[in-house]
């Protein structure tokens, strides 16, 4: 079975929100391929390099900088415009950053998603929402066990606790507004991402990129963390499939999970750190302990709902996402075109069995 339908997404009006940061910047180009008019909100990106500027998804897209936390600014930016379905992927994202500015955290996420729902009451043509949060909405006691989507909800640090409350928010709007309209809102939980195009601050990816290039050794403050690591493709062929379940499907979950097939083995920071230093040909990885971090040392989360409800798995452990991901960084920087790199990924995953 194909990872996702052509003949559902082409010619659909979609509005991607978060397309100039690295997830957003390869679901733009993904949808475009798809054949999908892509209208796209968010800040300009942050930093460069960057997979917005790279890769020319401002050409993909149909591009409006607007910033979430600014109400009648995403009212003015969707009041001219009619969309069948929304991706609301944008946000801030970073851990370490939430814990330096814990309001502006929350504003982004928690009030930037009330703002871009409270516009998005006016679609008419609206037929599903899905909301990306993140796997670590869950209340963490650290045990290592598979978080499911009927866990409680929770967060230590203001980036979880702000995704925890976006799943509440969505949750209200979906009952007080949209489920009487017919229009299906849910979200999606996605694991650890890595992938080509990722040059964000404290990312693991990007990380292990820039001290290669750099000759250096990267820094790992917490080796022996376990993450749910997947490639970015089936991470947004998860989201992809979702909100087709959304718009089409009234027994759709509302929430679900996205992360490694279930059963596989648990990967460490430090072997995921590895597998990419060896990749590039890069030094060995260096520990240095962060006594005052709050981050969780295990998070794993259990996927198997999406293949019930779906028939959707993740099709790459982590050291296929990782020889892909590495492999993406090495023909860049050897000249290579961004989107031609991207596209050429992307065909072969939809290529797999």
């Amino acid at each position: 079975m194909a990872p996702v339908s052509p003949a559902f997404w082409g010619g659909k009006r979609v509005l991607l929100t978060g397309h100039t940061g690295f997830k957003g910047a390869w679901a733009a180009i993904w949808l475009a391929r798809l054949g999908a008019k892509v209208t796209g909100l968010a800040l300009p990106p942050e930093q460069r390099p960057n997979l917005f500027e790279l890769a020319g998804v401002s050409e993909l897209a149909d591009t409006h900088y607007v910033d979430l936390r600014n109400a009648e600014a995403v009212e003015a930016a969707l009041s001219a415009r009619q969309f069948d379905l929304v991706l609301h992927m944008a946000a801030q994202a970073i851990v370490r950053t939430s814990v330096e500015d814990p309001v502006g955290t929350f504003a982004a996420n928690v009030m930037g998603t009330a703002h871009l729902l409270q516009a998005l009451r006016a679609q008419p043509a609206l037929q599903g929402v899905l909301v990306v949060t993140s796997d670590k909405v869950y209340l963490n006691a650290d045990t290592g066990r598979p978080f499911r989507e009927d866990d409680a909800l929770g967060g230590k640090d203001p980036y979880s606790a702000s995704k925890a409350a976006t799943e509440i928010v969505v949750q209200s709007f979906a009952k007080s507004y949209f489920d009487g309209d017919g229009v299906a809102v849910g979200t999606a939980r996605g694991g650890n991402v890595i992938g080509g195009g990722d040059f964000s601050r404290d990312r693991l990816v990007a990380d292990i990129v820039r001290a290669a290039r750099m000759g250096e050794a990267v820094v790992l403050r917490h080796p022996e963390a376990t993450r749910p690591w997947q490639h970015v493709l089936d991470c947004l062929a998860g989201y992809f499939r979702h909100l087709e379940a959304l718009a089409t499907d009234p027994a759709a979950p509302r929430a679900l999970n996205f992360g490694p097939r279930p059963g596989g083995p648990a990967v460490s920071v430090g072997e995921l750190a590895s597998l990419g230093v060896e990749a590039l040909g890069g030094r060995p990885w260096r520990h240095e302990p962060d006594t005052n971090s709050i981050e969780a040392k295990a998070l794993s989360i259990d996927a198997s709902l999406a293949k019930q409800a779906l028939g959707f798995e993740s099709r790459l452990d982590a050291p296929e996402a990782v020889a892909l991901t590495m492999d993406w960084y090495r023909r860049q920087a050897q000249g290579e075109a961004a989107l031609g790199l991207c596209e050429a990924q992307i065909a072969a995953y939809e290529g797999r069995p």
